[in-house]
């Protein structure tokens, strides 16, 4: 009875005009935000922090929120059309998004993102509602060393995303730390690599690495080309839009594992959307009886990550708010849109603040079904994208990229470094080698440093005493035998390749 006295008060919070206007506003600019590849949530919600200051701090949260979770849903569109994230979260759904964009199955793959998102942010609103203070105190009692597990955990799965054999998923993935290792050491203050370079003392930026990846590189490896997908205008129509009973079929269940995934990485303070999409998609390919389709087309490699990230993007305001624990720099600015009108986050915030708490909640229903209501009729619009000539579209595209790289975090060096990633992602396509373990491998790479170190002072250099923790030791137990089985499935699929060459061979 108390939850659904909480609900009641939270709903007639989130209704008053003032907030639904706010909360309208917030998903609006965020779903735009989200398409213009690179800016993504923290650029806009930098910009628009000092209105805050003159808002009711609950309208304040209700539209940051809004532009929070809705560059998510946004932030695919890019990935589907055009292969560029809008937003890093989004990266991996480029992996099957682009090729079924490429085969005339856009409508289909932007219909199947939008629903899955609505269904993956409903999910992570009832967590949000039935578990915020179990969940919360099940993250805080997670230390380094847990932490640590779990992201050598995520790494590891990470060399399956693609196609590509688990030594080169492996590969780039290194590849992607030691990038990341560049430059100001967080815990000694002392540069790495930057060769004197003042630039390079904030390290790459991840969206400068995304989008020169993903879209500059398929920029270059297009440009000069005959473009095979130029679709037909029919394709825009709306009956083609609609999914197959395949499509269903195969959706429903990466779809609640995704959220699941989700929901609980969006939990674990500096965790977050990025990393709930890449572990969903490497867990629908391994548990799929047909993982070679996956990154050609599977509806199951958007639906998973999408469901995913907007489920993290949910369940992240349960350590922000009821800890005080920001998992991101964006939940940081959600923290100081607060502190600004002198409400502290914390475990006592519920209480004191109910109207708040359970009015941002309740918002996030009504912003969902704003954005479901949203996005829908403009799937054609978006569709109607690829028809535009590609000669012209190249052009725009590299001019919102370089805008998009400067505005995060106002570096010149940003939009070179764009370009010198996107000569890198052209290098990857000619070599066969996968660049989406790489990006995770850069995000994941200083997480890992930094809780490795924490766990090796607290254990005074003794590693068994990381392994003696009960989460921290059956994680890293599960990422051996995950390793093993990569190995060991990868022996096979070359024995049976070889025997099938001989074969033909013989025949």
């Amino acid at each position: 009875m108390e939850l659904l006295g909480n609900l009641a008060l939270g709903l007639n919070t989130a209704l008053s005009p003032s907030n639904l206007l706010y909360c309208f506003l917030g998903v609006f600019l965020g779903t735009f935000v989200g398409v213009i590849p690179g800016i993504g949530p923290l650029a806009a919600i930098s910009m628009l922090f000092p209105i805050t200051f003159y808002l009711d701090p609950t309208a304040a949260l209700i539209m940051l929120a809004g532009i929070y979770y809705g560059t998510t849903y946004g932030g695919s569109t890019a990935s589907i059309l055009l292969n560029i994230p809008g937003a890093t979260s989004s990266a991996v759904t480029c992996l099957d998004g682009y090729p079924m964009a490429q085969q005339g199955r856009a409508g289909v793959a932007l219909m199947m993102t939008t629903v899955a998102s609505f269904a993956g942010g409903s999910f992570g609103i009832i967590i949000l509602s039935l578990f915020s203070p179990i969940i919360a105190e099940y993250a805080l009692s997670f230390g380094p060393a847990d932490y640590f597990a779990l992201m050598l955990l995520g790494l590891v799965a990470a060399s399956t995303i693609a196609n590509a054999s688990p030594a080169k998923g492996l590969a780039m993935v290194v590849l992607g730390m030691l990038v990341a290792s560049v430059g100001t050491d967080s815990q000694s203050g002392v540069a790495r690599f930057t060769f004197g370079s003042m630039s390079l003392l904030d390290g790459f930026g991840i969206s400068a690495m995304a989008m020169g990846l993903f879209g500059i590189g398929e920029i270059l490896s297009s440009v000069g080309n005959a473009r095979s997908t130029a679709i037909d205008k029919s394709s825009a129509k709306w009956r083609n839009m609609v999914p197959t009973r395949d499509d269903v079929r195969r959706s429903w269940m990466p779809g609640l594992r995704g959220s699941a995934i989700g929901s609980f990485f969006g939990a674990l303070p500096g965790t977050g959307p990025s990393i709930a999409a890449f572990m969903a998609y490497a867990v629908e390919k391994r548990v799929s009886d047909t993982p070679e389709r996956f990154g050609k087309g599977a509806i199951e490699g958007i639906v998973a990550p999408e469901t995913a990230n907007n489920a993290a993007d949910q369940t992240a305001f349960i350590p922000t708010l009821t800890l005080g624990i920001p998992g991101s720099a964006t939940m940081a600015l959600m923290l100081g849109a607060l502190m600004v009108h002198g409400i502290q986050p914390g475990p006592t915030l519920i209480v004191q603040q109910p109207a708040l708490f359970w009015g941002l909640v309740m918002s996030f229903w009504i912003g969902n079904i704003i954005l479901l209501v949203l996005n829908l009729p403009l799937i054609g619009l978006w569709v109607r994208m690829l028809l535009v000539p590609y000669q012209y579209l190249y052009p725009a595209i590299l001019v919102f990229v370089c805008i998009g790289a400067y505005s995060v975090r106002a570096n010149p060096a940003d939009v070179l470094m764009v370009l010198g990633f996107g000569v890198l992602g052209y290098g990857l396509r000619i070599a066969g080698l996968p660049a989406a373990p790489l990006l995770l491998g850069f995000v994941l790479g200083p997480l890992i440093e930094t809780q490795f170190r924490r766990s090796m002072v607290l254990a005074q250099g003794d590693f068994t005493t990381i392994m003696a923790r009960p989460i921290a030791g059956t994680v890293l137990a599960l990422t051996a035998l995950l390793l093993v089985w990569s190995v060991v499935s990868a022996i096979r699929r070359r024995r049976r390749l070889a025997q099938a060459a001989q074969g033909g061979l013989g025949g």
